[in-house]
């Protein structure tokens, strides 16, 4: 690709693949972006790149979020293959969760958008106080 070029959105260079197309509301390729932008879920795929975690290490790491929305999204992310879940037959039973590789593909892509974020926020504020002051008149 030459520089200053850009390839079409989702595109991977993978020929035979079959694509989804988000603009058509039938397709399932909107319930996946909305995992993938849902915070609980990158927060979940973050922790989990530095190792696997028990349910309860995950609810301590995480800031806010409550037993049952954890327990959910992290069943969402098992169902699309982007978490694995182990169960130990101990007593109680040890549950352990761990990213898989299309989940630390993922990551990579979001790691991106986080970084674009974290480097962008002081304009985005300055553009939201600019606004504020334009909706106050």
């Amino acid at each position: 690709m030459q520089d200053g070029t850009f390839s079409s959105p989702g595109y991977h260079g993978e020929t035979g693949v079959a694509r989804g197309n988000v603009f058509d509301g039938n397709c399932p390729t909107r319930q996946l972006l909305d995992r993938v932008g849902d915070k609980w879920s990158v927060l979940i795929l973050l922790l989990l790149d530095n190792g696997e975690r028990r349910f309860n290490n995950l609810k301590r790491e995480i800031g806010g979020i409550s037993q049952k929305m954890l327990a959910q999204t992290l069943r969402s992310l098992e169902r699309d293959g982007l978490v694995a879940r182990e169960a130990e037959a101990t007593v109680p039973v040890t549950v352990t969760y761990a990213i898989l590789p299309l989940g630390r593909e993922l990551l990579g892509a979001l790691r991106l958008m986080m970084e674009w974020a974290e480097t962008r926020i002081a304009a985005v504020t300055d553009a939201q106080r600019r606004y504020d002051l334009r909706a106050g008149d």
